[in-house]
């Protein structure tokens, strides 16, 4: 029996014993969590010991909501626009993408991630221009609008007929009515999956996003669409897991398209996939659809009109309340969860109502039904999602006075409404099952000090972003936010009883820093290193 004592200040998340100074690992389990004397003394005389002195021990921390296949996409497949940071300057992204087309030859396809849409419209011809061979796609940070090339649009097969049927909200055209390189949601994840990849490479991509979380202190992940980039990445975790290399615990939902004709037959299929492919380290725990899309692009789905577009309030996605009410059903017979991308106040609204029907007829309080984005939120809907036992899936990255995305909200919804932005502590104050997520890499950051700074100051640290507070009603706890980086997260995968807290009987995964989140000064936080990360007793990252 392999066996490790672990050494160090340890915050346990265990109301009972809130902190101890060791814990013994039998097997990848925690078998003991005390003193370490206690802990040297059950422990066999060949027992490993990793001492981490005077830094902090932590459960391992947990990510709500992120897209495993993409970001390893995202990090060796593409060209990453954003080095750098975030930014609208072309003449850069120009450069960007020919260094990475001179160093990839031999590609039959490019793609560069990481666009900000500005004022500036941009068309095909600026992407031709680059590359006008073979097909070029410029994807948006948030991955609901793309901008492609004379020949990307020729494979993708979108010309006038298709951007007529589509619509011209969806797929921008010319005076003649010829597609100019624009699209935007539906059409994006239509074709998005169609992008050559092979199993071989969605591996490669896994396993650079798992050296990613791991680096960054994460153990457990949950993929909100295993499938939306490639049909095939699902079989690709199930592989890893199988090869033995797969040890970030991913907890998946698969993609269901907008007003699906037969939700029962789609549960059915999921539930066939989660009984051939799931394990231990990868996990289908439901369907996910998108109800939006974002205000940035002027598709989120909002309660009133977009200033600057009157009469046009955004895109309705999954809009077809019986078939959502019969999907949540369906799901919950399987023991799933529905997950959603809810950005606007109005798919907000309207995701709730159809949870209330779905459990006036199953009877199930605790589906544990997710909500993710949360950009705008009413009083009535944050008491509705505790009502409903929903979770609440919230960004507090996102939560400052972000330049240019801030302004752009101003615009487009108003400084009122702006300034009204992620909510969080009314999430918590109203009793719901609160946790963060960072969208990553659709949101360039993945990051536990700057998740507790944000949720605290709801801004930046100094020189980081050049940002301002917002919302500061909406600030939280340090414990809160611990919470909602660990136990909180595991409720919502239904592991509660196995992971998100250090205590006897669960599974040995923790994450080691040189701060003390709950009680260092704020600014000292923000500048927290990571020391190791610890799944199933090993450690699988040391700084």
């Amino acid at each position: 029996m392999k066996q490790t004592i672990i050494l160090g200040n340890i915050i346990t998340m265990d109301e009972k014993r809130p902190f101890a100074k060791a814990a013994l690992v039998k097997n990848g389990v925690f078998a003991y969590i005390g003193s370490a004397e206690e802990a040297k003394r059950l422990a066999s005389a060949d027992a490993q010991v990793l001492d981490y002195g005077e830094n902090y021990i932590y459960p391992g921390f947990m990510e709500s909501h992120c897209h495993g296949h993409l970001a390893g996409y995202r990090a060796i497949g593409q060209a990453n626009l954003m080095e750098g940071g975030m930014t609208t300057d072309y003449q850069r992204y120009r450069k960007i993408i020919k260094e990475f087309i001179a160093k990839n030859p031999q590609r039959n396809f490019y793609l560069a991630a990481g666009w900000v849409e500005n004022e500036e419209h941009v068309t095909k011809a600026y992407l031709d221009e680059m590359c006008a061979d073979k097909p070029l796609i410029l994807q948006t940070s948030g991955g609901h609008s793309m901008l492609l090339n004379s020949k990307a649009l020729e494979w993708a097969g979108i010309d006038a007929a298709y951007a007529k049927k589509a619509g011209y909200d969806l797929v921008h055209v010319d005076e003649n009515g010829v597609p100019d390189g624009y699209i935007c949601e539906g059409p994006v994840f239509e074709i998005t999956p169609k992008i050559p990849t092979s199993v071989d490479d969605i591996k490669e991509y896994l396993l650079a996003w798992q050296k990613h979380a791991f680096s960054n202190g994460f153990t457990a992940v949950g993929d909100a669409g295993a499938d939306v980039v490639h049909k095939d990445a699902p079989k690709a975790y199930y592989e890893l897991e199988k090869e033995g290399k797969l040890k970030l615990r991913t907890y998946a939902w698969m993609y269901v398209i907008d007003n699906i004709d037969d939700p029962k037959a789609a549960v059915a299929r999921i539930a066939a996939e989660r009984a051939e492919k799931s394990g231990e380290y990868f996990h289908i725990i439901g369907p996910k659809a998108f109800l939006d899309g974002v205000t940035e692009a002027h598709t989120g789905w909002q309660n009133q009109d977009y200033l600057d577009q009157p009469g046009y309030h955004g895109v309705e996605r999954f809009n077809d309340h019986d078939k959502m009410v019969e999907l949540i059903v369906e799901a919950d017979k399987e023991g799933m969860s529905v997950h959603v991308h809810s950005e606007g106040g109005g798919a907000t609204h309207y995701m709730l109502g159809c949870i209330e029907d779905a459990e006036k007829i199953t009877g199930d309080l605790d589906q544990r039904n997710a909500l993710a984005h949360l950009h705008f939120v009413t009083d009535e809907d944050i008491r509705r999602m505790a009502a409903t036992g929903s979770v609440a899936v919230v960004p507090p990255l996102w939560a400052t006075a972000a330049p240019i995305i801030y302004d752009q909200e101003v615009a487009y919804v108003g400084k009122e409404l702006a300034d009204e932005a992620y909510p969080i502590k009314s999430f918590y104050d109203a009793g719901a099952n609160v946790v963060y997520h960072s969208d990553y890499p659709v949101s360039p950051m993945m990051s536990v000090k700057y998740s507790f700074y944000t949720a605290e100051k709801r801004c930046y640290p100094a020189g980081l972003l050049g940002d301002s507070p917002r919302n500061m009603k909406e600030a939280v706890t340090r414990e809160q936010s611990l919470r909602a980086m660990t136990i909180n997260v595991a409720r919502q995968f239904r592991q509660e009883h196995r992971l998100g807290s250090i205590e006897f009987g669960k599974i040995a995964n923790m994450t080691v820093f040189d701060c003390d989140f709950l009680h260092d000064d704020i600014e000292k936080v923000a500048q927290a290193n990571i020391v190791a990360t610890i799944v199933d007793g090993e450690e699988v990252f040391k700084a």
